[in-house]
């Protein structure tokens, strides 16, 4: 059934409605050698509100501020029908350690310059954007509960952390009656499917959001690279000293293989069945993923999120999802497989067929 940005999908556990795909706008502002320049990033932006969509991804480092400043200065008219996200804990001032991280002087340091960057006296949604390993999670939570008692953010998350971390925090948001954390953002896309074994289980499990990043994995998914870009101009597999493209970028990240080709290949097939193109197909694939909340998408062009908002209106046949499931799947690994086999489940339940809870 097709779907329209203004589909609007529950939070995770809150009333808050968003729009089922998320505007990234990492590529808002030049700084970082590519992206769209102001008048362009405003024409992203209004093309996704015309289109009934509401639901804003941004951090407070994103193009070294540009992103949130931009973003200050188009929502000034609609700020209050919108749901804007930013994250914090990335280095914001190289050679201040305390300027980055998870502990409760960035937090509130950062919430601050977003406040300020955005032009708002709130912020929607705030996520932990990188896990540090450093910080006590009863120092991070009780920051971000002080934050929205002040009335300065009104949901907190949580990105690129381990769930066993993300479930702790949790509990103990729940036992001491602090904010509990409604969404989790984590690269997730036809490619790159270990989010599987963890992470999105223990989210619906917890009442969390999942709020995919990078659903075209660097491009890999919208069938633009072939056998002959798995090595860099030079000659080097690993695009360390490649010419700095896209192309290479994905080559240093191990993203472009010959696994990843392949998944790309099935995309392409169903694509072409269906009229659409490899990345509406991989996005759709994406949105109706029952785990899955809001992808993120990002576009330097009008055109590009135009067609990417396609995505929307694609139908994907039982047989079709199954092809593309088969494609891309990893295995699941200990505990999982071992819990789902019929010996277990035979020594356990015997011969009955029970079903999971959904």
């Amino acid at each position: 059934m097709s779907l329209t940005l203004d589909s609007y999908r529950l939070l995770g556990r809150s009333g808050l409605r968003v729009s089922p795909l998320a505007l990234g706008t990492a590529t808002f502002g030049t700084e970082w050698g590519w992206g769209a320049e102001r008048d362009e990033a405003r024409k992203l932006f209004d093309l996704y509100v015309e289109r009934g969509g509401n639901f804003i991804d941004t951090a407070n480092t994103y193009t070294d501020g540009s992103s949130e400043r931009l973003l200050g200065e188009f929502t000034r008219d609609n700020r209050e029908s919108l749901v804007l996200a930013t994250k914090y804990t990335t280095l914001r001032r190289p050679g201040d350690p305390n300027s980055g991280g998870s502990h409760r002087k960035s937090l509130f340091a950062s919430v601050e310059a977003s406040l300020r960057q955005l032009n708002t006296d709130y912020i929607d949604l705030l996520y932990l954007h990188v896990w540090d390993f450093t910080t006590p999670v009863e120092e991070i939570l009780r920051g971000m509960d002080d934050l929205v008692r002040q009335g300065k953010i009104l949901y907190v998350a949580i990105s690129n952390a381990p769930a066993w971390q993300v479930s702790r925090m949790q509990t103990i948001a729940d036992l001491r009656g602090w904010s509990p954390l409604v969404a989790l953002q984590i690269e997730y896309n036809l490619i790159e499917r270990t989010g599987e074994r963890d992470l999105i289980p223990m989210a619906r499990e917890m009442g969390l959001a999942v709020i995919p990043y990078s659903p075209l994995a660097g491009g890999v998914l919208t069938g633009k690279y072939g056998r002959d870009d798995l090595t860099a101009p030079n000659g080097a597999s690993d695009g360390a000293s490649g010419d700095g493209t896209r192309k290479n970028f994905n080559l240093a990240l191990g993203t472009l293989t010959e696994r990843n080709l392949a998944v790309a290949d099935v995309v392409r097939e169903v694509a072409a069945e269906l009229g659409r193109t490899p990345a509406q197909v991989a996005l759709a694939w994406t949105l109706r993923n029952p785990g899955v909340t809001a992808p993120v998408i990002g576009a330097r062009t009008p055109a590009q999120l135009e067609g990417n908002l396609g995505a929307l209106e694609v139908d994907l046949t039982a047989a079709q999802l199954a092809r593309l499931d088969e494609a891309g799947a990893v295995g699941l690994g200990f505990p999982h497989d071992m819990l789902a086999s019929d010996h277990i489940r035979r020594v356990t339940t015997g011969d009955l067929r029970i079903e999971a809870r959904r």
